[in-house]
């Protein structure tokens, strides 16, 4: 079903085309109308004839009558567009009575997202914030639009610390390595094998020789290494359920899993005759790429002892994805600094062969959370934040925020509410940025309930919520599915706009990769919903079809403001 807006736009390009082919309407939102189209003024500058004769000419052109109750050319060459309240109306019941909420679904495409990847035997920490969540909403917004996903969570579980890792557990006893690792102790784990590795040469040596015998498969050191894995994946489990994303355990794929892989690799690269021997190491050379001497860049397949880096098996995987799994599109949810790695390593693969016509490889990047001081976000010891302390703050916070605007809620609403509205809060803050951009974490500023936060959009649902559950004590009937609204007040009318365009917004954000779109969209549905409310009685309408008309407002923002929230993972209150 499409929006008012894009019936416009279908309509207005139409138009332009019979003036130039593939002239763009340029349509924006308007002040002194509903939209305003200023694609004029590039036609003219084209053609070389005034703007205002151009834009005239469009509107000649242009098949508006049915949609539009007033066209005007203005100024330059500006021509201002308004709806008809009956075509806008009728776009919002088509929009009620769609399951969908006018989100078409795209051509399927099978898609493989990879996203998360923290490290075995390390605690996840704030910076596994972002391609957690953004991931995440990545993948929900892809399955909505009807495509076949598959996530994978790359974790690091394999190569030379974990003989390092090994040799501490047996040091330490199985069974209290198994405590200590199941009481989230990752990190003081890691660290303890790491001071020992570097202070005991002997320590050093089995650490060495313990390596060689986890490549080699040697079972018992393969059963210690599984006993590793399986307690830290328990530990991201726990984080990933209270930070509500869809990661399971039969999503992990570590590079473990490519290991066996990788001399295929090799062998397939040199049987197409594009490695290059350099200092020992095995390279390919893709084009376009130099260091800062402007000398040819390599991408290191194979090191001069034998060994693999992540080159070899991030192009293991992705032929794996590609040829096993059948992607058409593969997302790699990694932060900007890796880049030119990816760039690179889908020109090896591009030059290999392993991404065909038709399929594509994609680096969505994204930039750092950062500190009050505009650097990485650190504890005050310089150390990383750790993402379940983050979020057990986050819902401490929550609880206290909740709190302080109904000291009636039970401990266990308080509980609930305030995870509900911490972890939102952190999600939001961080989806809502512009993920190319880096952005300061402010406990005071995401968690607040006015602005562009995750607390001010789910109290614009429970309030709704609220209104049904008073309609409903006072007998007042349901809303009719399939009735329209009457579009009588300016308030009404800019809310029924807004709440049409759901389907382009989720298209724009899927075509983009960006969540932030999503976000500005559902904050500007709440901002209208915000002054309808205030300007535009709803129980307390003048009469009973204006009270239901504006019921019908209230629910069709009810469902977009819950669906909206969903799609980014962002639990949506009955109740605040």
């Amino acid at each position: 079903m499409a929006s008012a807006r894009r019936i416009l736009e279908d309509r207005l390009r139409a138009a332009f085309d019979r003036v130039v082919p593939g002239a763009d309407p340029v349509l924006r939102e308007s002040d002194r109308a509903d939209y305003q189209a200023n694609g004029a003024l590039a036609l003219a500058k084209k053609l070389g004839r005034p703007p205002r004769e151009v834009a005239e000419q469009v509107v000649a052109e242009a098949d508006l009558v049915d949609i539009c109750s007033d066209v005007e050319v203005s100024g330059p060459g500006f021509v201002n567009l308004t709806l008809s309240p009956a075509f806008l109306a009728a776009r919002v019941a088509e929009t009620l009575a769609d399951p969908r909420l006018g989100v078409e679904p795209a051509p399927p495409r099978r898609v493989i997202v990879d996203y998360s990847a923290p490290n075995v035997a390390k605690e996840m920490h704030v910076g596994h914030l972002r391609t957690t969540v953004i991931g995440d909403a990545l993948c929900r917004l892809l399955e909505f639009v009807g495509h076949d996903v598959g996530r994978e969570n790359h974790i690091g579980d394999w190569g030379t610390p974990f003989g390092m890792l090994i040799e501490h557990l047996i040091d330490l006893g199985e069974e209290e390595a198994i405590q200590e690792l199941s009481l989230g102790d990752l990190g003081d784990f890691y660290r303890a094998a790491r001071t020992t590795f570097d202070a005991e040469e002997a320590f050093r040596e089995r650490s060495r020789r313990r390596v060689v015998l986890l490549q080699g498969g040697e079972p018992e050191t393969l059963r210690l290494w599984r006993v590793l894995v399986a307690e830290s994946i328990r530990h991201f489990d726990g984080v990933y359920e209270r930070l509500g994303v869809l990661l399971t355990d039969d999503d992990v794929v570590g590079e473990s899993f490519y290991n066996d892989l990788l001399p295929g690799v090799v062998e397939e690269l040199a049987a197409k005759g594009l490695l290059v021997e350099n200092d020992g190491a095995q390279c390919v050379y893709p084009p376009g790429f130099e260091n800062r001497n402007g000398d040819p860049l390599p991408l290191i397949v194979q090191k001069s002892d034998g060994g693999f880096g992540y080159a070899a098996t991030d192009l293991a995987a992705l032929r794996d994805r590609v040829r096993r799994l059948g992607a058409s599109l593969i997302l790699y949810v990694v932060g900007a600094p890796q880049a030119q790695h990816f760039e690179m390593v889908f020109a090896v693969a591009e030059m290999a062969g392993w991404l065909p016509p038709g399929t594509e490889a994609v680096h969505v990047s994204f930039g750092n959370v950062l500190g009050s001081d505009h650097k990485l976000l650190r504890t005050r010891a310089g150390d990383s934040v750790l993402l379940a302390d983050l979020l057990a703050e986050a819902e401490a916070r929550g609880a206290a925020a909740v709190a302080s605007r109904d000291a009636d809620l039970d401990p266990a609403q308080a509980a609930r509410l305030g995870h509900q509205v911490g972890i939102g809060a952190v999600k939001y803050a961080d989806l809502s940025t512009e993920r190319h951009r880096d952005y300061v974490f402010d406990w005071d500023r995401l968690l607040s309930f006015e602005g562009n936060t995750g607390p001010y959009l789910q109290y614009a649902h429970a309030r709704i919520c609220s209104i049904f559950r008073r309609a409903a004590d006072e007998g007042i009937p349901t809303v009719d599915a399939g009735s329209a609204p009457v579009l009588g007040e300016p308030e009404e009318r800019l809310l029924a706009l807004v709440l049409t365009e759901l389907g382009q917004t989720v298209e724009g954000s899927v075509a983009t990769y960006s969540p932030s779109k999503l976000c500005a969209y559902l904050y500007e549905v709440a901002s209208a919903f915000t002054t309808f409310y205030e300007r535009c009685p709803v129980l307390r309408a003048p009469d009973e079809p204006t009270r239901s008309s504006r019921l019908l407002l209230c629910r069709l923002t009810e469902r977009v403001l819950a669906t909206g929230l969903g799609l980014l993972g962002i639990a949506a209150p009955d109740r605040m």
